[in-house]
């Protein structure tokens, strides 16, 4: 399986930060690893399922907090229910605190960062992120 292909999934109701979040990690990350995107929670749960069948190996997501349908707590809540070895990272300009603390508590959030983020801050998230699956990049 050492050849699975890798993906880094990004949810945000807004195209134009999903867009940009893609080209930041593509342009950092190389490409050993695809950037797939959702624009709610309900497609990004389709994505990841669509991606494990087709044997992607899903490592980090980034999803919004506010957006229409549900909220981000309760999509990476649900990921985790079902994937928990996601590392899922909170991206947001107004989530509450008692959603950001559900999700570290009930998600195993790893980290939130906040918009407008910095792309340094975002792309060293993703790296320290894949590093907790032992994939270091390089």
């Amino acid at each position: 399986m050492e050849n699975q292909e890798k993906a880094i999934l990004c949810i945000d109701d807004e195209r134009i930060i999903l867009d940009s979040i893609k080209s930041q990690l593509r342009s950092e990350l190389g490409s050993g690893f695809s950037v797939e995107v959702a624009e709610n929670a309900n497609e990004g749960l389709e994505v990841i399922e669509e991606m494990i069948e087709d044997g992607v190996k899903v490592l980090v997501i980034v999803s919004d907090w506010l957006m229409p349908g549900m909220k981000g707590d309760e999509f990476l809540v649900q990921v985790h229910q079902k994937f928990p070895e996601i590392v899922k990272v909170m991206l947001t300009g107004q989530a509450d605190e008692t959603a950001v603390d559900r999700a570290f508590r009930e998600a195993n959030l790893y980290k939130v960062l906040s918009k407008p983020w910095e792309k340094a801050e975002l792309v060293g998230t993703i790296k320290s992120g894949l590093e907790i699956n032992n994939l270091a990049v390089s």
